[in-house]
């Protein structure tokens, strides 16, 4: 009866341990996720500021700001994860070619405002790629978590469900910016 009772003592301290685990690793991608959101809102803060600098030297260059404009909208609007990272490709895309658009103008590539902002957003751009490595590290740490025996029975039990990742699209990244004049 004692060694009964010692085994079920052993089970329980081992399930409240895997619980609180979990707990601390799910708090850790909330943390983490909210470092990313802190980035996100520095970077659509900026972006009013340098569309009407760029406005000021390329007012006819309408569609590539009004793009602009309409992926921050749609890049704020986001709600899940997955959203977040379509919207962000489609921002980014937005963002070079508005820079790409900077290269025909020599006037704005040598003002010290555009000069600044676009170093700031470059600055957040950084930050950001640091803050979704960091998010993805501690999803995929969770997510291993839950997926792990016996840990899957404790995480199964109490609900805990994987997260997802944040994914910028690898191609958008490495395409060129088309540029028309």
């Amino acid at each position: 009866m004692r060694i009964l009772l010692i085994i079920i003592a052993v089970l329980v301290l081992w399930a409240i341990a895997v619980f609180n685990t979990l707990v601390r690793m799910r708090q850790r991608v909330k943390e983490a996720w909210a470092d990313i959101d802190v980035q996100l809102k520095r970077r659509y803060d900026l972006i009013p500021n340098l569309i009407e600098t760029v406005k000021g030297y390329a007012a006819h260059e309408k569609d590539v700001l009004e793009k602009v404009v309409k992926a921050r909208s749609e890049a704020m609007g986001a709600h899940t994860v997955k959203e977040h990272g379509q919207a962000e490709d489609m921002l980014s895309g937005a963002l070079k070619s508005l820079f790409a658009l900077a290269e025909a103008y020599p006037n704005l590539r040598a003002s010290e405002n555009f000069a600044k902002l676009q170093d700031e957003l470059s600055d957040t751009e950084n930050k950001i790629q640091a803050a979704r490595r960091f998010y993805n590290t501690n999803v995929m740490d969770l997510n291993t978590k839950i997926e792990q025996f016996p840990a899957n029975l404790i995480a199964g039990s109490f609900g805990f469900k994987k997260e997802q990742f944040f994914e910028i699209a690898v191609a958008t990244e490495r395409e060129p910016v088309q540029v028309k004049f």
